[in-house]
This record gives structure tokens, sequence and C-alpha cells, in this order.
């Protein structure tokens, strides 16, 4: 059978069409290239009860910042050695009430037993001193006023022979020389008496003197008498007043010097709390400023006593002294929770405290979009902060709900999906 040619314009219409479909098919399959490309990743999926939301409100606030912190007792004494000395015993323990008369603990000392010997002798010895000097000066006071006695006496016999010499000179029974001799007997009489008297006046003085000069050196033995006696009374450690005793950091035989702590006394009744707060924080915390101890068997009001000058380790201290009663097993040295109030913040835009982020900075969270569940990252300026709420400035509106959770594994991501 002869072949048929073939119409040129088929072959034309044909291949026409094959170069349209190859051209369509090239078209159609960069334009899902440049979609595809155009295309985002798809979000990653959190598990919604694993992060923490919350919403932005507006309302007052209370600033509030926290710190962990010990109850200390206000009234703590440590009771040194006075002397030095070797523990013989030891009466009570920590825990035990002590009064200001209970004797902790007692010390030996062979020394100031000499001492305190050494002292009584001296001041018996002084005091008999004393005596011997008082009937000494006494004999001597009366010496002088019996010779002044004497000299009295004699002056007045003298004084009467020349009043009698007198009475027989007017009748001429005397000579005048007689009389003149009776006149200065008797003058000279009257003026020994004087200085005699001056005399006994300047005896007692003089005995006055060296009476006294002894009654110091009487009071100055008495006194260390007494000082050494004292050290010798201390040899059994007194706390001096009511309390708990705490501490006593010496064993049976230590040997102990001067100014050596032998015990602690607390009055377990009088306590406050000594919180460590961050020093970034403490710097707003004021005298007088209320407070809550929170002792995890009962919260505690109190107000701000005191607060360090200076850090230490990052922290300051700040003395709360209590108001309230304390609760059953309030002790020295519990562990206690702190949060003091600083100031109330009126009508202000806040959200609870994220996980990242501190006062007066920006951070990004994730704000949740209505209820898909998708969440996209913003930026958000933070203001003034409490323990658990802290103050918007922007990049928030009243009803936004955000992730107040870590999210620093999603630093990569703009949008994350809610499941």
């Amino acid at each position: 059978m002869p072949d048929i040619a073939r119409d040129p314009a088929i072959l034309r219409r044909r291949r026409r069409r094959q170069a349209v479909l190859v051209l369509v098919l090239m078209v159609a399959i960069a334009g899902a290239s440049v979609a595809l490309a155009r295309l985002q990743p798809a979000p990653p999926s959190i598990e919604r009860a694993v992060v923490l939301e919350d919403t932005v409100k507006r309302g007052s606030i209370v600033r509030q910042v926290r710190g962990l912190g010990t109850l200390v007792p206000e009234d703590t004494r440590w009771i040194p050695a006075t002397t030095d000395g070797r523990v013989e015993r030891i009466l009570l323990h920590p825990g035990d009430h002590v009064t200001a008369d209970s004797v902790i603990l007692e010390l030996s000392n062979p020394e100031v037993e000499q001492d305190v010997l050494e002292a009584r002798l001296t001041l018996q010895s002084q005091l008999a001193a004393l005596d011997n000097l008082r009937a000494q000066v006494q004999s001597e006071i009366l010496t002088a006023q019996a010779q002044a006695a004497d000299l009295q006496s004699q002056h007045e016999l003298a004084r009467m022979e020349t009043d009698a010499n007198v009475r027989l000179a007017k009748e001429k029974l005397v000579s005048d020389l007689t009389l003149r001799q009776s006149e200065v007997k008797t003058e000279t009489l009257r003026k020994r008496i004087e200085i005699e008297n001056r005399r006994v006046e300047a005896t007692r003085l003089a005995s006055d003197a060296r009476l006294s000069q002894q009654q110091v050196a009487v009071d100055q033995a008495r006194a260390v008498a007494q000082l050494r006696a004292e050290r010798l009374l201390r040899l059994k450690v007194r706390p001096g007043f009511a309390g708990v005793l705490q501490q006593v950091p010496v064993d049976v035989g230590a040997r102990v010097g001067t100014g050596l702590n032998l015990a602690r006394v607390a009055d377990p009744t009088r306590l406050k709390a000594e919180l460590k707060i961050a020093e970034t924080q403490a710097k707003d915390i004021e005298i007088g400023q209320l407070a809550e101890i929170d002792t995890r068997n009962g919260i505690i009001p109190g107000r701000v006593s005191r607060k360090d000058p200076a850090a230490v380790s990052g922290t300051v201290t700040v003395d709360v002294s209590l108001t309230g009663e304390l609760p059953r097993g309030a002790v020295p040295d519990m562990t206690v929770d702190g949060t003091v109030q600083l100031e109330r913040l009126e009508r202000v835009l806040y959200v609870g405290r994220p996980s990242v982020g501190q006062e007066q900075s920006t951070v990004t969270l994730f704000r949740l979009a209505g209820q898909s569940g998708d969440a996209t990252r913003v930026q958000v300026s933070l203001g003034r902060s409490s323990v658990n709420a802290i103050e918007v400035k922007s990049g928030l509106v009243e009803g936004d709900r955000v992730i107040l959770s870590d999210m620093s594994a999603y630093d990569n991501y703009d949008r994350v999906r809610l499941k």
C-alpha cells in the first residue's frame, strides 16, 4: 500500500501545540517554585499546659521586694572570760533557760585565788594600821589637851594670886614689885594657854590628816580586795540577764584567755528578721516601711528598722522589727521569707512578671492572637516591678494575653502555636 504524504500544515500545528504545552509546563513549574519559596516555615507547636500565660490589666499594684532571711534575737549577748582560767565544769547546755544568776560554767585559776587571799590579808593589815594610828593620835590629842588643862589651872591660880596682891597692895601690905611679878606670871600663863590651845588644834588637824591618809590606804586595799573577789566570782560564768543559752563553744579542760567568748545567751521572746535583699531591689527600701515575715507557720507583720549601707555578695541586709505575735515554733535562726512593701501604684497597666526581664528594661514576649492559639513576638517596655507583677509602659494594651514562661528556646521564631 503506497505511503500517504502528510499535510505540512498539520505537522506545524502539532509542533506548535507541543511548544505551548512545554512553555505552560515551564511557567507552572516556575510559579510553583516561587510560591514554595515564599511560603513561611510552619510555626513550632508548644503544649499549652506547660507555659504560663497572663492577661494585661489596668489597676493598682503594691510594689514589693522579697528576700530570704533568718529570725535572730534582738538582744543577744556573748559572755566573755574576764580572766585566764581552765574550764572545770559545764553546768548548762544550749537550749537551757537561764536567769541572770544562773551559773553556766565554772573556771579555775589558782593565781586568782592566791590574789584574793593576799588582798584580804593586805586589807586586814591596813585596817589594823588604821586602828593603831587612831589610838595613837587619840593619845597625842589627849596629851596635848592635858597640858593645856594644866596650864589653865596654873593660870587660874596665878590670876587669883594677882587679885590678892592687888588688894594687899592697896593696903600697902605687898610691894609693887611683888604685884608686878604676879601680873607678869598671869599674863605669861594666859599666852601659853593660847599657844597650847593652838597646838592642840594643830595636833588634831595633823591627826585627821594622818587618819585620812591611812583611810585612803584602807580604801585602796578594800577596792583591790573587792576587785579580786569579783574576779574570783567571775570564775563562775553567769549571763547577767534572763534568756535561752544558745552556744557554749568551749569544752571541759580547755584553757581560756581573757576576752574569749564562753557562752551566748539570747532572749527568744524578742526576735527580728534579717533579710537578704538583692542589691538591685534594695535601693528603694527605707526605714519604717511595712513588711511581712512568712515563717511557714504564720505571717508576722513588721517594719523595716535597719538597712546596711553596703552590699555584700550582691545582697543588702535589711532588719525587720516584728510588731505581731510570734507563731508557735518561731525560734532563733529559723529560715523565713520576707516581703517589704515599697509603694502603691494606682491605675497602671501591668502584667505578671515574666521569667526574663527586669524593671525599667525592654524585652520581647509572645502575644496570643485571639483564639487561634498562635502567638507572635512583640517588643515590650517594662517599668517598675513588684514581686509578682510589673508595670507595662508600651508594647501591650489592656486585655492582651502574653506568655510569661522562658521562651529562649524559640529565639529563632517570631511565631509559635499553642495546642
